[in-house]
């Protein structure tokens, strides 16, 4: 696992995800890759798996033996009818193994351990957070650019009416009114054209910053409005909710707790240590070759710290029930987002058909309308009607397209799909 942080660190200085060019267009395979390599989030993350890490192994430093060195040089006199005054040198290796402490360091090293397993789980949400930012600002900017598109078609069907309406108003076939009306419309449609093309810049800025861009350049993307998960039975929510990170981090944090308690509580035991040094008391003795040592076995037994220790004892305690009510209050929480994703996901996929049909509806009636209003046989008030439901099922189909991809990523969310292994 540090290797694999490390390189991935390594990646996040060294690999550069350059912008394209304004006028390439990008994947969602290429943005999540570029995503994974460069989002500040996920680099956070790593660090703090690395800081677990780093913990551990601190934890694990009371296992080994503790070498200490020392020297001390001191100068003494007296100061009489003359000074007198002697130097010495002393010098000392000192050695000291843990060989007994109830079982207190392996508990906090268990505890470091779940500890970077809750550090892993967190990169995982952290990155399932990612991707559901990176699949929403990428539908969005595709929903801008076809709604650029379909808002110039608009403007452009509203111009030909306008001109249309002109011929008949010149003719005396419809009033001023009507022709008013269909400036109104065109005008509508050109400012939709505009705010449009405003969208368009917004969305394209929001998908430089989820992928983790720090210079925003112009942007396109290319894919269809379709799904990958065609899952239409519903699945084991409650399992779902045990696979989740988040639900596993909370899992792993109570264990840590358990083993913090039991840490806590080997705190009265006492601590056993093998202890031994070397060395040179003064120079100034004879010998001088002398060599001092010692070796032996020290026993602490703590007796009294002002009620510390248990008071220890308890914060612990009191950590592990915490901990304990966050992890079964995470599962409810989780579980309604899922039930609540999951509703969302096939109401989305069935008004994108639903939608579809009524777009097809109101095209033919746009058709079979237009001829019967150059005949005469319909009124512009029934005319201009059918007009307005052509242009608002266009729209609303797009929108219901846009809907149901943001509801799929929301449901892979849900489920706790990370940005690696989740880019079709």
């Amino acid at each position: 696992m540090r290797l694999k942080i490390n390189f991935l660190l390594a990646v996040f200085f060294f690999v550069s995800a350059s912008p394209l060019l304004a006028d390439d267009s990008l994947t969602w395979e290429q943005c999540a890759s570029e995503a994974v390599h460069a989002h500040p989030d996920l680099y956070s993350a790593l660090a703090v798996m690395q800081q677990a890490e780093a913990d551990k192994r601190i934890t694990q430093g009371a296992l080994l033996p503790q070498l200490s060195l020392g020297v001390n040089s001191s100068e003494n006199g007296t100061v009489a009818n003359k000074i007198n005054s002697s130097s010495a040198l002393s010098y000392s290796l000192s050695a000291q193994q843990l060989l007994y402490d109830g079982c207190k360091t392996s508990n906090q090293i268990a505890s470091n351990a779940e500890a970077i397993k809750a550090a892993q789980h967190n990169y995982n949400a952290v990155s399932a957070n990612v991707r559901f930012a990176l699949r929403s600002a990428f539908t969005q900017l595709l929903k801008a650019q076809d709604l650029v598109g379909l808002a110039g078609e608009i403007a452009a069907r509203r111009q030909n009416n306008v001109r249309l309406i002109s011929l008949r108003y010149q003719g005396g076939r419809e009033h001023i009114g009507s022709l008013r009306q269909a400036e109104a419309d065109l005008a509508q449609a050109q400012f939709e054209v505009s705010q449009a093309k405003r969208g368009l810049v917004l969305a394209e800025t929001i998908l430089a910053s989820a992928l983790g861009r720090d210079t925003h350049q112009p942007l396109r993307v290319r894919a269809a409005f379709k799904v990958s998960d065609l899952t239409e039975r519903k699945p084991d929510l409650a399992q779902l909710v045990k696979n989740h990170p988040i639900f596993q981090q909370l899992d792993s944090k109570s264990k840590a707790a358990r083993f913090d308690l039991d840490a806590s509580r080997s705190a009265f035991s006492p601590q056993l240590y093998l202890t031994s040094s070397v060395g040179r008391g003064a120079y100034d003795r004879l010998p001088t070759d002398a060599v001092d040592w010692s070796a032996g076995v020290t026993v602490s037994v703590p007796i009294f710290e002002g009620g510390a220790g248990r008071a220890r004892v308890a914060k612990a305690s009191a950590v592990l029930s915490q901990q304990n009510a966050l992890e079964k209050s995470g599962f409810l929480l989780l579980f309604n987002a899922l039930e609540q994703s999951w509703k969302s996901f096939q109401d989305t996929r069935q008004s994108v058909l639903v939608q579809n049909k009524q777009l097809l509806a109101a095209n033919e009636r746009s058709k079979i309308a237009n001829a019967q209003y150059s005949n005469g046989l319909v009124t512009f008030n029934e005319w201009v009607i059918i007009e307005n439901n052509l242009v608002n099922a266009k729209k609303n189909y797009l929108n219901a397209e846009a809907d149901m991809l943001i509801a799929e990523a929301q449901w892979i969310q849900s489920k706790g799909g990370a940005l690696e292994g989740q880019q079709e």
